[in-house]
C-alpha cells in the first residue's frame, strides 16, 4: 500500500514563531515546440438512447469560445467483451511525488493490502498503455473513511464486492484507494478480481472514523492524534482538520495521475457527505473539478448513509428540535417545524458538494438510495462506447480563463454528451517585477487560482455600533510549506486579499509584502506558522473573502476563498460576537484602537487551526451586546465553557456572572476565559459556550471544535 500525505490548502502571512558545460560552436541547434492537446470524450446517442457508431472525424465540429478548432486526433473507444483480465504498468506510480511535498509517508497499517505484483517489464510504457487499455474500462473505488461511520464503510464495501462478484467484466480494470488524513492506494488498476477483493478486505468495520464531526469517537480522535506526530506533517494536517480540502485534494491528485491516459476514467466516490464548514476553501473544489475535467475523469459520488428518514422528534442519535438533545428553544422546534427544516437543510448541505462534483465532471450523484449498485450500472452505461477528439487550441495565451467547448455532429437527430469546457493553464514562472503585481491581480479574479501553498484564513466579527462591525482577518501558512532558497536567510512573501459584497463589488483590500527571517542553513520555515492579521469595518451582510500568497523565490502561490457573514445582531434575541480561540498573547502593536482583540496592551492571536498542544493555554474571548437590565438597572449575564468528548462532558469551567457593562461605548459585556490544555487527554473535543441573559430570559450556546495533541 502506498500512502500519500495530503498538505493543506493555500496562502497568507505575517510572521509568528511558534514553539514547536558550455555548448560547442559546431553543435547543431535544436528547436523545440510544445503543443498542448485538449482531449474531449464524446458520447453520441440517437433518439432511443443507443450509441451512434461509425462516425468519422469529418462528422464532428469542435468550437472553443466560438472559434473552430482542427481535430488532430480521433478514435472510437468501446468496451470489448473478448478481452482477458490484464496486468498493466503502475498507472498510479507518480502519485506520491505529486503531493508529498517532502513529508515522509506514514508507515503502512497492519494488515493492509500488499502492493500489486509488478507488471512484466515493457520497453515502451506509453505504447503498452495505448494498446493494452484500448477497449477497457478504468474505474477507481475511492472510500472516504474520514466521513463515514464503520457501518457506512461496510455497506460501501459490500456493494463493491457484489459488483466484483456479479458484474465485473474481464475488460474492467479496478483500483481501490481510501482518503482520511492521507490518501492511501490499496491497489493499482488491475483486472485481477482477487487482488481487488484483498484490498477491500482491509476496509470494513475497522475503517470508519468520521473524524471531523464533533461527536467523533475516542478511538477515532486518538488515531488522528497519532497520525500527526511528525512536525511537518502535523503543520500540514492542522489546516485540514475541520474542512473538506483534504478530500478535494485527493480527488485532484488522482485525476492528475490519470491525465496521461487518453480515455474516459471513472471514480466511484463513497462518502457520507461533505459537511460544509466555515473553513472550506472554495478554490479547492474548483481545482478538483478542473483537474478531473482535463483528465477525462468523471466522479460518481455515492452517499453511503442511504435513504434517510427525517424524523420530527429526531432520530436515535439526537433529540428533537435541534442539537444536543433539547434542541433550540427548549424543544419548540418539534412543534413549529423548525427541527425538521434544520434536518433537511443539514442533509442538503452535506450532499451539495457531492452533486456539484458529479454535475461538473460528467458523472452522477447517488443520494437518498440504499441501492449502491446503481452507481456501477451508470458507470457501465456512460463508458460502454464513446469517441475521443483531440485538438490543439488556437488560443495559446496561458491566462487561466475558462474556455467553453461546443461539439457539433453533422448527423441529424442525435444527442451529444461532452464536457462544457476547461480552465487554461496559467504560466507565471518567468516574470519581471512589473508583471508580478498583474499576476496577483489575475489570480485574485481567476475562478481556479493556484493552490501550491497551503493556507487558512478566518474573519470574525465584533459590533462597534448598531450598523458597524469590526472584522479582523487572520491568515496563516504552515512554515514547513515555505521553502528557503540555498544561501538565503530570509523569505519574501506577497499577500493580496479582497473582500467582496454579495454583488461581487470589492469593499475591502489587503496588500502586504512580508520579509520573514529564516535562519542560517534553514531549508524551510518548519517549526513556525506565518501569521498575517488585518482588519476592516463593515456593515451587516454577506461577503466573500479571497486571499493570495506568493513566495517570491520560486513563485509558488496559494489561494483561499470562503464566505464571510456579518450578522444583523439587531434582530437577534441574544447578541453575541464571534468566539475567538487563541493560544498566544503578544504586546499590542501601535495603530488602530478599535480592535476588540486588543485589551490592556495585550493582543490575542487567533488559533485558526483549532489544534493545540497540551503544554499550551487556551484563551477564549467573546462579547455580549445590549444585555437586558434588571430592576436594579444592572445586567446579569451568566456564562461558562463546557467541553465534550463525543457526547460526554469532560469539564466545565465555573460560571462567571457579569453585572456591569465593560465597554460602555459599545454596550458590551466582555468575557475572556483561560483554560490549561493540560487538563485534557489528547483527542477531539467540542467546546460549548453557555451564555444566559438571566434578566432577559435569553440564551445562546455557540460551539467550536478543537483537537488536543
Amino acid at each position: 500500500m502506498r500512502t500519500v500525505r495530503l498538505s493543506a490548502g493555500l496562502s497568507l502571512l505575517v510572521v509568528l514563531v511558534l514553539p514547536t558545460g558550455p555548448v560547442s560552436a559546431q553543435q547543431t541547434p535544436v528547436f523545440r515546440t510544445i503543443r498542448e492537446v485538449v482531449t474531449v470524450d464524446v458520447v453520441v446517442r440517437d433518439r432511443s438512447g443507443s450509441i451512434v457508431r461509425g462516425l468519422t472525424a469529418g462528422d464532428f465540429e469542435v468550437l472553443e469560445d466560438g472559434r473552430p478548432q482542427t481535430i488532430m486526433t480521433f478514435s472510437f473507444q468501446e468496451i470489448r467483451k473478448d478481452l482477458a483480465p490484464a496486468v498493466v504498468p503502475d498507472l498510479l506510480g507518480g502519485v506520491e511525488s505529486r503531493v508529498l511535498s517532502g513529508a515522509p509517508p506514514p508507515a503502512a497499517r497492519p494488515g493492509a493490502a500488499s502492493e500489486a505484483a509488478p507488471a512484466t517489464p515493457v520497453e515502451d510504457p506509453k505504447t503498452f498503455v495505448a494498446s493494452e487499455l484500448a477497449g477497457r474500462r478504468l474505474m477507481m473505488l475511492l472510500f472516504d473513511v474520514s466521513s463515514m461511520q464503520p457501518e457506512d464503510v461496510q455497506r460501501a464495501v459490500d456493494s463493491a464486492r457484489k459488483y466484483l462478484d456479479k458484474e465485473m467484466a474481464p475488460a474492467d480494470l479496478v483500483a481501490v484507494a481510501t482518503v482520511g488524513t492521507t490518501l492511501d492506494i490499496l491497489t493499482d488498476f488491475t483486472g485481477d478480481r482477487e487482488k481487488v477483493l484483498q484490498a477491500l478486505t482491509v476496509l470494513g468495520y475497522t475503517e470508519g472514523t468520521a473524524t471531523p464531526p464533533p461527536d467523533a469517537s475516542t478511538a477515532a480522535t486518538d488515531e488522528v492524534t497519532a497520525a500527526a506526530d511528525e512536525t511537518t506533517a502535523a503543520e500540514a494536517s492542522e489546516l485540514d482538520m475541520f474542512n473538506n480540502d483534504v478530500r478535494l485534494r485527493a480527488l485532484k491528485t488522482l485525476a492528475e495521475a490519470l491525465q496521461h491516459i487518453e480515455q474516459k476514467k471513472a471514480i466511484v466516490y463513497f462518502s457520507a457527505g461533505m459537511q460544509r464548514g466555515g473553513a472550506d476553501n472554495q478554490v479547492e473544489l474548483r481545482a478538483a473539478i478542473n483537474a478531473a475535467v482535463r483528465a477525462s475523469v468523471s466522479v460518481y459520488p455515492v452517499d453511503t448513509r442511504g435513504l434517510q428518514a427525517i424524523v420530527p422528534g429526531g432520530d436515535a442519535r439526537g433529540g428533537g428540535g435541534g442539537r444536543g438533545g433539547g434542541g433550540r428553544g427548549g424543544g419548540r422546534g418539534l412543534f413549529s417545524g423548525a427541527g425538521v427544516a434544520q434536518q433537511f437543510a443539514s442533509l442538503a448541505a452535506s450532499q451539495d458538494t457531492l452533486t456539484t462534483l458529479a454535475a461538473n465532471t460528467g458523472g452522477a450523484a447517488f443520494t437518498d438510495s440504499n441501492d449502491f449498485g446503481e452507481a456501477f450500472k451508470r458507470v457501465d452505461r456512460d463508458m460502454s462506447a464513446y469517441y475521443i477528439l483531440g485538438y490543439s487550441s488556437t488560443k495559446t495565451t496561458r491566462d487561466g480563463r475558462f474556455r467553453r467547448i461546443q461539439i457539433r455532429v453533422k448527423t441529424p437527430n442525435v444527442r451529444v454528451e461532452a464536457r462544457a469546457g476547461y480552465y487554461a493553464e496559467r504560466d507565471f514562472a518567468h516574470t519581471d517585477r512589473t508583471d508580478r503585481e498583474t499576476q496577483l491581480q489575475d489570480q485574485l479574479f481567476a475562478a481556479v487560482s493556484l493552490t501550491d501553498l497551503p493556507v487558512l484564513a478566518a474573519a470574525e466579527y465584533f459590533r462597534l455600533a448598531a450598523d458597524k462591525y469590526f472584522v479582523p482577518v487572520s491568515i496563516v501558512v504552515p512554515g514547513s510549506a515555505v521553502p528557503v532558497a540555498p544561501g538565503k536567510d530570509k523569505v519574501v512573501l506577497d499577500i493580496l486579499g479582497m473582500l467582496f459584497d454579495e454583488f461581487g463589488q470589492p469593499v475591502g483590500r489587503i496588500r502586504q509584502t512580508l520579509t520573514v527571517a529564516a535562519g542560517a542553513g534553514a531549508k524551510t520555515l518548519a517549526g513556525r506558522q506565518v501569521l498575517y492579521q488585518s482588519g476592516m469595518t463593515l456593515p451587516p451582510g454577506r461577503f466573500g473573502l479571497k486571499v493570495l500568497v506568493r513566495e517570491n523565490e520560486t513563485g509558488r502561490m496559494g489561494s483561499y476563498e470562503a464566505p464571510v457573514r456579518v450578522p444583523q445582531l439587531a434582530v437577534a434575541p441574544l447578541k453575541v460576537s464571534s468566539v475567538v480561540l487563541s493560544t498566544q498573547l503578544q504586546a499590542a502593536p501601535r495603530g488602530r484602537t478599535d480592535n476588540p482583540l486588543v485589551r490592556d496592551g495585550v493582543q490575542l492571536l487567533p488559533n485558526l487551526t483549532h489544534v493545540v498542544g497540551r503544554d499550551q493555554k487556551l484563551y477564549f474571548y467573546y462579547e455580549v451586546y445590549d444585555p437586558t437590565l434588571g430592576e436594579d438597572k444592572a445586567p446579569a449575564v451568566r456564562t461558562s465553557l463546557a467541553f465534550y468528548r463525543g457526547r460526554v462532558k469532560v469539564m466545565e469551567t465555573p460560571a462567571v456572572v457579569r453585572q456591569t457593562i465593560d465597554a460602555v461605548d459599545r454596550k458590551a459585556a466582555l468575557f475572556r476565559f483561560e483554560v490549561s490544555a493540560a487538563a485534557f487527554e489528547p483527542g477531539l473535543y467540542t467546546c460549548q459556550v453557555n451564555i444566559i441573559d438571566e434578566a432577559g430570559g435569553q440564551f445562546a450556546f455557540p460551539r467550536l471544535d478543537l483537537l488536543v495533541r
